[in-house]
């Protein structure tokens, strides 16, 4: 029981719990880039929300259905359809016939989408973590199980997807005694992954000393030797030597997993207590939309419509 990989899209990954205790080994913690947005695709065909599902990014697969399935594509606008000639919303489940063919293509948005079945996907466990390790190749089987329901769909609560995102005060942010790091906009240069989204800007002026290796995060902003800043995602390395002018807050790093080559990006400084709020706010909201999608079994499930009157 499984899909078949007929054409495995840009760079198209399993993804699932993130990876625990592993960074010592340097390791990445992995997962999903925008796990905001896999929770929710998740939800919407009653899964828990780490449950194993692939994400897509920029140009999606075509993947060949071996057994009836149902599911649904989530996140940014990409292009939907099947060999049978049916056409697909993001954000609305779907059945398909077993011998069909869902095709994912381009999406003139965001970057990355997130496909959910009933059940999730089933893959080996590394490191505490089914997430896998490369993306997924022509003539792969991903296992799933059969699957049907009746279409359902979500419309994503008001989650932060900013143009603006906002950061703390890095280790050596001192190092930088001008403000130019927040005064401008930067561009995402092509050359991004899920290792680290690179900026392309007016270089800032770097001082002459070195730092020591030391451990990074997902979420770090680095500088390199040529004055330009990198965000570290979720497979970011776990040791780095360039230093750290800011670390972006939790409540916007999935907004770092949808920024896409030529889009642009604002820095915003906060501080601890406001950075604090901002995941508190966002968790509650996010776990009340969670909690809505798993109890509803309304048709289409609206956030803003059903949460109007409170």
């Amino acid at each position: 029981m499984s899909l078949r990989v007929i054409e495995p899209g840009l760079y198209s990954l399993l993804v699932g719990r993130k990876r625990p205790a592993s960074r010592h080994l340097g390791v990445p913690v992995g997962g999903p880039a925008d796990f905001a947005t896999c929770d929710l695709g998740n939800s919407l065909v009653g899964n828990a929300p780490d449950a194993l599902a692939l994400e897509v990014a920029l140009s999606g697969p075509i993947l060949q259905v071996e057994v009836p399935l149902a599911g649904v594509v989530f996140g940014a606008p990409f292009q939907l359809s099947a060999s049978s000639g049916q056409l697909f919303e993001v954000g609305r489940t779907f059945n398909l016939a077993a011998g069909e063919q869902l095709k994912i293509g381009g999406t003139p948005s965001g970057c990355r989408a997130y496909l959910c079945v009933i059940g999730g996907f089933v893959g080996p466990v590394i490191l505490g973590s089914s997430s896998a390790l490369a993306p997924i190749r022509h003539d792969d089987l991903l296992l799933c199980g059969a699957s049907s329901m009746k279409p359902r769909s979500g419309i994503a609560p008001p989650l932060r997807n900013s143009k603006v995102i906002r950061v703390l005060p890095g280790p050596q942010a001192n190092w930088f005694v001008d403000r130019d790091f927040f005064n401008q906009i930067y561009t995402v240069a092509g050359a991004s992954d899920r290792m680290g989204v690179r900026l392309l800007g007016t270089p800032l002026t770097r001082p002459t000393r070195e730092l020591v290796s030391e451990a990074v995060a997902p979420g770090a902003v680095q500088i390199t030797n040529d004055g330009l800043p990198v965000i570290l995602g979720v497979d970011g390395q776990t040791i780095g030597g360039y230093p750290k002018i800011a670390h972006v807050i939790r409540a916007d790093f999935d907004c770092v997993g949808q920024l896409r080559p030529g889009s642009t990006v604002q820095f915003e400084e906060v501080t601890s207590e406001q950075a604090e709020l901002a995941h508190r706010d966002q968790s509650k909201l996010l776990k009340r939309t969670l909690a809505f999608w798993q109890a509803s079994a309304v048709d289409p499930v609206d956030w803003k419509q059903a949460h109007s009157t409170e």
